[in-house]
Order: structure tokens, then sequence, then C-alpha cells
């Protein structure tokens, strides 16, 4: 992925190293960890779940706050910089015809656990995008946990990760998110996690729109790039983290949905680059 030249972006906010608590080991059984692996991989609103931690990581250095972080993940911080500057080069361009004006998300930077306007949040629930305050949280451990664990490496699995979570904040600007939280409270648990499913999708296909348009106008994408993006979304079907859990899979129970789901619908993105192509809602089942 060629990104080292790009523009970094102006709204990182550095709150590693912030001191909030202690993590907690690891633990809490099977379905504890199907939980937290469900809802710290790309996407949801944290604040429905609540879920163990994980151990920290080890952190010298400083960061934004002072404290000590792992120097070695200052590139990527870097990295995710530049990766949230080019979904800022895109995406008002493509509200703009709908009459929304694309209101650019900050992205926060943390370890261990972080407050937001969701609530207080520990490393375990992943990154996730928080409505209330229209930022991106991130602990930039993750990646680790996505290559070692998930077997996802590359920079355009991880990039997948960040754009994933701006398609949320696209979803908020255009109303559906506020939508699809109005319908969850009014039909069955099934038919929430179904909405949640299709939320999640369209958030797939978002981050294929972005990548459509990276590569079109600025040729970001190099050979191998659009593998690991699949890769990525693969690795975090729900099918693929039931089974690695506990071994079989409860299809109701899904509220990402499947690996083929999540690689279809970022396909899909990343081919046609269109608002259009992403409508999960109302697509044919």
């Amino acid at each position: 992925m060629r990104w080292q030249g790009g523009r970094r972006s102006s709204n990182i906010e550095d709150r590693r190293g912030g001191g909030f608590g202690r993590p907690l080991a690891v633990g809490g059984g099977a379905a504890s960890l199907v939980v937290a692996l469900l809802v710290m991989l790309l996407g949801g609103d944290p604040s429905d779940v609540q879920v163990g931690s994980r151990a920290p990581y080890s952190q010298p250095g400083t960061g934004g706050s002072g404290q000590a972080v792992d120097p070695q993940q200052e590139q990527m911080k870097d990295f995710v910089s530049v990766v949230l500057a080019d979904t800022e080069d895109t995406w008002p361009g493509l509200l703009e015809p709908l009459g929304v004006r694309y209101v650019q998300p900050r992205l926060v930077l943390f370890t261990d656990a972080v407050r937001s306007a969701c609530g207080f949040q520990q490393s375990a629930v992943g990154p996730f995008y928080c409505p209330g305050d229209q930022k991106v949280y991130l602990d930039l451990g993750f990646f680790d946990e996505l290559e070692r664990r998930f077997g996802a490496p590359g920079d355009f699995g991880r990039a997948y990760v960040v754009a994933h979570e701006v398609g949320h904040h696209v979803q908020n600007l255009l109303g559906i998110s506020r939508k699809v939280r109005s319908l969850r409270g009014r039909v069955s648990e099934a038919q929430a996690n179904q909405l949640s499913v299709l939320t999640e999708l369209q958030a797939d296909c978002f981050a294929g729109i972005w990548a459509h348009h990276a590569q079109q106008e600025r040729g970001l994408l190099e050979k191998g790039d659009v593998e690991d993006g699949l890769g990525a979304a693969s690795a975090v079907g729900d099918d693929t983290l039931q089974k690695h859990a506990r071994g079989y899979v409860v299809p109701e129970s899904f509220t990402h949905g499947s690996s083929a789901q999540r690689m279809a619908w970022f396909k899909r993105g990343l081919d046609q680059g269109t608002l259009e192509a992403c409508d999960t809602f109302n697509a044919r089942r």
C-alpha cells in the first residue's frame, strides 16, 4: 500500500498512556471470549455490552499524554493518520450530491481504556465508533491481534479497519444509525441482531467505496492489497470467530455477518464505488 507520501490528518487525538485504571487479566471462559471477539472486531455500539479486558502491552517511549508507549507504534500512528486523511479526501464529494455535508470525525488513539460519549471502554472492545461524539477509537495494539490471532496481516487489512469505522461515521451522517437504533428498540432480539448485521455489512461496503476511490483517484493500492483486505474481512466474520472460540456456529446470534458476507460486501463497494451499491437493508437475500 503506497501510503508513506500521503497527507497526514490533523484529526488524530493521541490519548495513549492516559492511565485509565489497570486492565484485567485475560479470562472469563469461552462465552465471554466469544462476546469479546464479536464486539472487538470492527463495529457495533460498545455501550451495548460489557466485556473483560486483555493484558496490557509493553509501553516504552512517550505518547500524547506524556506516558509510556511502544515506539514501534509510532509508524502505525503515522499510517493511521494517512488512511484517515484519505477518507477525508474521499467522502465529501460522495455525500455532497445527497445534500449531506461531510463532518470530519476525530480518531482517538488510546491504550488499555478510554472515556467516550459511549461510556468508559477497555481495549477488549477493539476499534469502535461513537456516534455521540463522532469519534473513532483505536488501540493500536489491535493491529497486532489482527495479525497474530486472526491471521490478517498487511497494511491494507489495517486500513480496512479504519475505513470500516469511518463507514459507521458516514452512516451516522446519513441518519442510518439513528433509524437502526430506533428500529432495534421495537423488534425481537433475533431481528435486532439482523439489523446489526446489515449495519455492519454496509460499513464493510463503505470501506470498499473508500478503497475504490483511493485506487482510482490516488493509486494507493499495490499488488496483494485487495487480498489483504478480503482476508481481514474474512477473519472477522461471525462464523469464523464462533468456530474458533467454541467449535460451532449459531447463525441467529450473528451481529456482524459471516465471513462470506463481509468479504462480498467489502468487494461490492470496492468494485462499484457507489453508495447505491451498499444498500444492505434492501438487498435481495
